[in-house]
């Protein structure tokens, strides 16, 4: 079965320590993290990690399985792509004499939807959001003509609504009635 692009959402107490246990996981099976983003969650106190990694399903079911026998993660889901809605945001950091040649850079900017965070003397610095091929796409177009380039981690949010808040309430409900 070919790979796919897996999304592991895991939630986590905010504990130290906690990235290098997360990502032991993933180092002890040779799975290679493509992205990795953390955040607090919506929830006071719950940490939020965002993987991706390309693996098949059941590898992915193993993934989030493991990672829940950690001492502090409270659940983790994995999810395909067409099931979140995510970006990721890049800088670019570009000459600004570039900028000034024609419309060229103008033009650029408006086809890719992008835009100008910073103009100074030596530079300008411009902003994308969008999927990983989008941001790609306008770095491949800027070339040569480029200082630096940064990308963030997949940021993601399931199209389902939040489902730890369901999760804790469904074990919420069975304890109770134990």
């Amino acid at each position: 079965m070919d790979p796919k692009v897996y999304t592991l959402t895991v939630f986590t107490e905010h504990t130290t320590g906690m990235l290098s246990r997360v990502v032991s996981v993933f180092t002890r099976r040779y799975i290679n993290i493509e992205s990795l983003t953390t955040s607090k969650s919506s929830m006071p106190g719950v940490h939020r990690f965002t993987i991706v990694i390309k693996t098949n399903e059941e590898t992915a079911q193993k993934l989030c399985a493991q990672l829940e026998k950690q001492i502090d993660v409270l659940k983790a889901f994995y999810d395909e792509n067409d099931a979140l809605v995510y970006q990721e945001i890049a800088l670019y950091k570009v000459p600004t004499k570039f900028f000034w040649e024609g419309n060229k850079m103008e033009d650029l900017i408006r086809k890719h939807n992008a835009r100008v965070l910073e103009i100074e003397k030596e530079y300008i610095v411009i902003e994308k959001t969008g999927h990983a091929e989008e941001t790609e796409a306008l770095l491949k177009e800027l070339g040569p003509n480029i200082y630096e380039f940064v990308r963030s981690g997949r940021v993601a949010i399931p199209r389902p609504m939040e489902r730890l808040n369901k999760y804790l309430r469904d074990l919420e409900k069975e304890m109770q009635e134990a």
